[in-house]
């Protein structure tokens, strides 16, 4: 009712909001190349110490040369001997087994020509600094998403948007002039920010275009681009090889899209929630005569009357039920029950391992072998067939099954990297992008299924809750990359192991497909409980409460509908 009866009057899906949306889903792009610009901004190729006789030498030294300078296997160190011409053609023998740590380094720059690891020399006892500012900067998308979430619910969905692109381009330009590693960091901790700021508001803005029947199609459509600008990042990076440049590159297009502040409108919802009907159909009579449809004013009116009675009536029969049984329910109410306690920690599990999964494939591109970047190109291209998975089969097998099953197949896809020989790079590289595949189309799926498992009563702050474990594990995984010095397949073998065990794992949680939507912590409590027959409750539907055991927030929810959501 109301707004979404009031948007299929306007044409549903019609020409007005086709244009908005496809406008809106372009703000991906700029998303994905400051995300997934890291890879190249912080690439560390091999590197050794620059020798006391070199002066602007190369990397490639003779294996004799190599043998007489550096110990086996080290490149942090050389041998404290005197480097004189007799001691490197051979005629005299190494006087000292005792090394020396470097003060300077020689990089292999076959693949990169720099970047802000060979410009700050962030390797040896500063490799750490790399792996710190990645995870910084999932720490700005971390804060940003609360920053800007509120900031856009109270001053608007537009001036927050146009606002974080500002912010952004200013930022991302500052990243790339950076004079050294902190000012660096700090700029790219803000550019994470302003992502969530373009992504999540851009979002919200796209799927209140479109009619609740089309929500699912919009929110994945959202994301592919968000994978087409993770491909356009390597074309970026094919054509220029200076990072400071690229860096810059990637920012400028966040120019163009300054001029949506003429084209894109406020949120109708947003102007409907604060009050401001007038604007909202002033707005929504804009779509309607674009899209050759006639209603008028009083029409929608009564529309969005009818809407706004009803949520108030839910609204009140809410807050009337509070007023009998206490506070309103919130976040730490997921924990008090063993039932309801146990599929939280299960779900956050599933949201801690896809989100740490997904970006250390994302940022872990350069240590697969071959071309670096026709890898991370296809590692951006597999996330298209997943998300077409999901538009095939989300609404018609289980959510249970599809996730179970793309986290096995990804867990499975990963592990075997670790048992294919290390000059087999093709399979490898296959293995690997099929596990991106699969953790792609777990991610498409565990918001819808978080949604349905959560009571309607906390269920956004269970969401927040949910991403904000997710983005912890996203700011991990940089350091995750950091364990392939130990040992090359230890990140895939820790992401596969991780994935495998989070599929299996999540068997444990009761179907939600066309189940009724849970609406107080006594349903999600009773729901997949087992009974004393061993029969699994998964129908939602509302029971008694034992007077013994009181749950708490057992009134009837407002009933928002849940969009699908991103991992963005």
């Amino acid at each position: 009712m109301g707004y979404d009866e009031a948007i299929v009057h306007l044409g549903d899906f019609g020409r007005y909001q086709k244009i908005i949306y496809s406008l809106i889903c372009l703000t991906s792009i700029p998303v994905a190349f400051h995300k997934l610009a890291g890879v190249f901004l912080l690439a560390k190729p091999d590197f050794r110490c620059a020798l006391p006789f070199e002066n602007g030498s190369t990397y490639e030294l003779s294996p004799h040369l190599w043998n007489l300078s550096y110990p086996l296997d080290e490149r942090c160190s050389y041998y404290d001997v005197e480097y004189s011409e007799a001691y490197l053609n051979g005629s005299i023998p190494r006087s000292s087994n005792n090394t020396k740590s470097c003060t300077s380094y020689v990089y292999d720059r076959s693949k990169y020509l720099n970047s802000a690891v060979t410009e700050w020399n962030l390797v040896c006892g500063r490799d750490f600094m790399a792996a710190t500012s990645d995870s910084l900067f999932m720490l700005g998308v971390l804060l940003g998403s609360i920053v800007f979430g509120q900031l856009s619910d109270k001053y608007g969905r537009k001036p927050i948007l146009f606002a974080s692109l500002v912010i952004q381009v200013l930022f991302g330009v500052l990243a790339g002039v950076a004079p050294e590693y902190f000012t660096y960091t700090f700029a790219r901790v803000m550019v994470g920010a302003t992502t969530s700021g373009v992504f999540l508001v851009a979002y919200v803005v796209a799927m209140e275009m479109v009619g609740p029947d089309k929500r699912l199609y919009a929110g994945i459509f959202v994301m592919m681009f968000f994978s087409v600008g993770f491909m356009l990042t390597a074309v970026f990076a094919y054509f220029i090889h200076d990072w400071r440049w690229l860096q810059i590159a990637l920012t400028l297009p966040g120019l163009i899209f300054m001029f949506y502040y003429w084209i894109i409108p406020e949120s109708a919802r947003w102007l409907l929630s604060k009050g401001r009907k007038d604007c909202a159909i002033a707005n929504m009579q804009k779509a309607a005569r674009f899209n050759k449809v006639e209603i008028s004013d009083e029409a929608l009116s009564e529309l969005l009357d009818e809407g706004e009675d009803s949520e108030e009536r839910a609204k009140q029969k809410l807050e009337d039920l509070e007023q009998v049984e206490g506070p309103p329910p919130s976040v730490w109410d997921l924990f008090c029950y063993p039932n309801l306690r146990r599929k939280t920690l299960l779900i956050f599990l599933d949201w801690l391992v896809t989100s740490g999964v997904y970006y250390g494939l994302s940022w872990n591109t350069n240590d697969l072998g071959g071309n670096v970047l026709l890898n991370f190109i296809i590692s951006g291209a597999v996330e298209i067939p997943g998300y077409i998975f999901l538009l095939l089969t989300l609404n018609r097998w289980g959510r249970r099954s599809i996730l179970c099953g793309s986290l096995v197949m990804a867990g499975l896809s990963l592990l075997a990297t670790v048992i294919v020989p290390e000059e087999m790079h093709t399979l490898i590289i296959a293995c690997a992008m099929l596990g991106k595949l699969a953790i792609t189309a777990s991610y498409g799926t565990v918001y819808i299924f978080s949604a349905e498992q959560f009571p309607t009563v906390v269920r956004n702050v269970a969401l927040g809750a949910a991403s904000m474990v997710a983005r912890i594990s996203g700011m991990m995984a940089p350091f995750l990359k950091m364990l392939a010095t130990i040992w090359k397949p230890l990140p895939l073998l820790i992401c596969g192991s991780l994935s495998l065990a989070a599929g299996l794992l999540s068997l444990l949680l009761p179907e939600t497909h066309n189940k009724p939507m849970l609406e107080t912590i006594a349903d999600g409590e009773r729901f997949g409980k087992k009974t004393k027959g061993d029969v699994y409750l998964e129908t939602g539907q509302e029971l008694r409460v034992p007077e013994a055991q009181p749950l708490k927030g057992s009134g009837e929810a407002n009933g928002s509908a849940i969009a699908n959501g991103h991992k963005y």
